[in-house]
């Protein structure tokens, strides 16, 4: 059988792979470069278009994804069994690709809720936030049935339990705490919510007083605290819950939406479940997207440190200053010992997931998904779930596992998230909205109920990167005014805050 060139996509000249558009069968003939299939190759797997003898470099993107681990000739499937990792120089190149960034001269609105103390808020709910497993249970018991009295109310959208499993078990004070209590105390404060309960058990590790002393937080008619031992145990506790959250309600209706300016979102970018097609359609639409949130003096946040190991150098090269440069490859260095010292590498990534999807290095993947911080600057550099301050492109250091991912950049003060799929994630984090993307057209027509965006009209040559970016930046604008996503529809959410636990559990 001959086919023509839409078959596969050949991503820069500089390439010796292409990546499979459909699933093409051994014997498929490639009229543009005389070669002729000797395997099968899957939608979104790569084939070679060249000889590659082995110990030679694997180019996608024009950039080095890996070497031959073994000679590869025409044709060959270019996937795990024959590509493996080695070490190679990367060129920097601080600022070199820095440029002063293009403004918007015509703002764009949403329909947000401003809080009294200016923040900007895109969903109105109320929360009960646990300092430790052990009031899990209690905090669930106590937003269930707080809910269920406010369900249909015209301007609350419910109540969130923010539950996890730690907060004990754990060095008191030390960098594990110190992130945990970062993390709570951004929830705490996050706007989308007009009132929080933060709750404890009473002896664990964590402390309510210290999470205080070390956050800055304080009680208030907004925020109150308590621990289920004070309280007197769990009845006590769920009634004394439910009453506090009864004397937030007034406060909470107040609440309503009035225009204000893109530039008050903070975006998260997120990518879960990818496979060979997320480097090419989703992620650069995202890429876009943040780019016209950028333009408009808004925040995009890009995160997942282990996700950009291997591509740093095309964020360092963006760089405002030599700081911000700094600052990311001292984060890179901190992985490097953090998984040497756990007895891994941050090269054993991709997941089976990824890898069944078409990805075969970590460097493949990197280079793909660092494609959703679009074009511009990068401006600064956080650790993670410190509050994000700066507007434009920012990156906060996080794991590459989605959920922790995602609690960092809610807890930095991100009120928005895009979240691009592959393989299909299907994810909510309450109280900040998640727009899923679809990297292909079969998965998403196979999980339509879960996709927000299908963006697989850029593989099929229906649609460009640029249209669909602004497809994405005008949902953007309406989810923050109020339409609901489709997890939001499913009542996903509830169950994603997942805080990064660094150091022995005892």
């Amino acid at each position: 059988m001959t086919i023509t060139a839409p078959s596969f996509l050949r991503l820069s000249p500089a390439d010796n792979v292409a990546i499979a558009r459909r699933d093409l069968t051994a014997g498929t003939t490639l009229p543009e470069f005389g070669l002729t299939l000797r395997q099968p190759i899957a939608t979104g797997h790569k084939l070679a278009l060249e000889p590659i003898e082995a110990g030679a470099p694997i180019r996608r993107y024009g950039q080095i994804i890996g070497f031959a681990s073994e000679a590869i000739v025409p044709g060959d499937h270019v996937h795990v069994h024959n590509v493996e990792m080695r070490s190679f120089a990367r060129d920097n190149a601080v600022g070199v690709d820095a440029r002063p960034t293009e403004y918007c001269d015509v703002p764009a609105t949403f329909q947000g809720i401003r809080r009294a103390d200016g923040r900007v808020a895109t969903r109105n709910y109320l929360g009960v936030v646990t300092s430790v497993n052990c009031s899990a249970t209690v905090a669930r018991a106590i937003a269930d049935r707080m809910g269920r009295e406010l369900f249909g109310h015209p301007t609350i959208d419910g109540v969130v339990p923010i539950t996890h499993n730690a907060g004990c078990g754990m060095a008191v004070e030390g960098e594990g705490m110190d992130v945990l209590r970062r993390t709570i105390s951004g929830y705490a404060r996050h706007p989308n919510f007009a009132g929080v309960l933060l709750l404890g058990l009473g002896c664990e590790d964590n402390q309510l007083s210290r999470l205080a002393a070390a956050t800055g937080l304080e009680e208030s008619d907004t925020l109150q605290f308590a621990t289920i031992q004070d309280k007197g145990g769990t009845a006590a506790t769920i009634a004394w819950g439910v009453d506090a959250l009864r004397a937030m309600v007034p406060v909470a209706e107040q609440a309503r939406r009035e225009p204000v300016p893109a530039s008050e979102l903070r975006l998260a970018l997120e990518c879960g479940g990818s496979d060979g097609y997320s480097g090419i359609t989703a992620n650069p639409a995202l890429g876009a997207a943040a780019d016209l949130l950028v333009a408009q003096g808004g925040t995009a946040i890009l995160s997942e440190t282990p996700e950009i190991y291997g591509a740093e150098h095309l964020l360092t090269r963006r760089a405002v200053s030599a700081e911000v440069a700094r600052k990311l490859m001292e984060r890179i260095a901190w992985w490097e010992d953090y998984t040497a010292r756990n007895g891994g590498e941050l090269n054993n990534n991709p997941s089976p997931g990824n890898k069944a999807g078409g990805l075969t290095t970590i460097l493949e993947k990197s280079l793909g998904a660092v494609a959703k911080g679009g074009s511009t600057n990068l401006v600064e550099v956080y650790r993670y779930a410190e509050p994000v301050t700066a507007r434009g492109l920012v990156f906060m250091d996080t794991p590459g596992y989605d959920p922790v991912a995602v609690t960092g950049q809610v807890a930095g003060g991100a009120n928005m998230i895009c979240f691009t799929t592959g393989r299909g994630s299907v994810f909510g984090a309450k109280p900040a909205p998640s727009i899923k993307l679809a990297t292909n057209t079969p998965m998403y027509a196979r999980m339509a109920d879960d996709m927000d965006i299908n963006c697989g009209p850029i593989a099929d040559g229906e649609a460009t990167v640029e249209e669909k970016g602004a497809e994405i930046f005008d949902l953007i604008l309406r989810t923050a005014s109020g339409e609901p996503t489709k997890s939001e529809a499913l009542g996903l959410g509830d169950h994603e805050f997942a805080p990064w636990i660094i150091g022995a559990t005892m």
